[in-house]
């Protein structure tokens, strides 16, 4: 009973990659939805700010993590933590007048530990591809 169960499972894996096929193409088309009517009211209120700038490459992220989805068929780990990098700097860009000095620190010290963990994630994609590739030349 326990190997039919493993074949059914094993056999309904194509629903979460199509599922997930469909929502990330479903992201990618609102964001970039999203992207254009934010440079439509821009362009109304004609007027660019840093944060506009952050948010546009906030959007500019988003579809290319999902590019990169559809021509890897994985994410790095590393972009969603660079689009919640870029995310903090625009609140504290946006914020910053307003806000307390120990949120801005706070803040400050979310994007330390977010860009320590983008530098550890990213060694760790170097050293396994170079151990791919040392298992590829028989080393």
């Amino acid at each position: 009973m326990g190997n039919n169960v493993l074949k059914v499972i094993k056999g309904l894996s194509w629903t979460t990659e199509i599922s997930e096929k469909i929502i990330l193409g479903v992201i990618g088309i609102a964001t970039c939805i999203a992207s254009a009517q934010y440079a439509y009211a821009m362009f109304i209120a004609r007027e660019v700010l840093l944060a506009d700038l952050f948010m546009l490459f906030i959007y500019v992220e988003i579809i290319g993590m999902v590019g990169a989805f559809y021509t890897t068929s994985r994410i790095p780990v590393t972009l969603p933590i660079i689009i919640a990098i870029t995310a903090l700097c625009r609140l504290i860009v946006m914020q910053s007048k307003e806000m307390d000095a120990f949120v801005v620190l706070g803040e400050a010290g979310a994007i330390l530990i977010l860009s320590v963990a983008a530098y550890i994630m990213s060694m760790k994609d170097k050293i396994s591809l170079e151990k791919k590739k040392n298992l590829r030349d028989g080393n």
